[in-house]
């Protein structure tokens, strides 16, 4: 019998070793990212943080899908916002692209209209100059992206104004940051 138990705990240290070693490499690797329920794209960080645009992202999936098309490859879903509060005559997306060089960065907006009838929209997206589309729109306004190699530029912290009119008087006027700036 003491001839097993050497063996035997070499066995079990063998054992303990291979069961543990997917966890070990687990967390060692990069986290998998988080793509919006029912689309092909990912959160951002901070996007993955935040309830509210989670819970928009998730109800309104063809319009996140939407903007990630338009904005294009490499795009992640950095804000949703109802505008101009839960009466919600429209919605701002708001998407990020963060790569190392030479590739761009980019920062990239929708805004869409939800009250069914054409209305007067300006988005505007800006870093150090500015994107605009502005008309009258009855889906949305945009997209509107910047995108620059320049090893200053900030995605995140790139400037977005939609605005909304009905008739002379601004139902939606909203000036954020593209995603969480630091």
């Amino acid at each position: 019998m003491r001839k097993w138990l050497p063996a035997l705990a070499l066995s079990a240290a063998f054992a303990t070793s291979v069961l543990a070693a997917p966890q070990a490499l687990a967390e060692g690797s990069k986290p998998v990212t988080e793509k919006v329920p029912g689309t092909s794209v990912a959160f951002s960080p901070s996007a993955a943080h935040n309830p509210q645009t989670r819970a928009l992202a998730a109800a309104n999936p063809a319009a996140v899908q939407a903007g990630g098309l338009l904005c294009g490859s490499g795009y992640k879903l950095a804000l949703v916002e109802p505008l101009p509060d839960s009466r919600r005559f429209g919605t701002l997306f708001t998407y990020i692209k963060e790569v190392t060089r030479p590739a761009k960065s980019g920062a990239c907006a929708v805004f869409d209209n939800n009250l069914g009838a054409k209305k007067h929209m300006k988005l505007k997206l800006c870093w150090t100059t500015c994107k605009v589309d502005e008309g009258s729109f009855s889906d949305y306004a945009g997209p509107v992206k910047y995108e620059s190699n320049d090893s200053d530029f900030q995605p995140r912290c790139a400037v977005v104004n939609a605005l909304m009119w009905s008739g002379d008087v601004a139902i939606i006027d909203r000036q954020t940051h593209v995603d969480a700036c630091d």
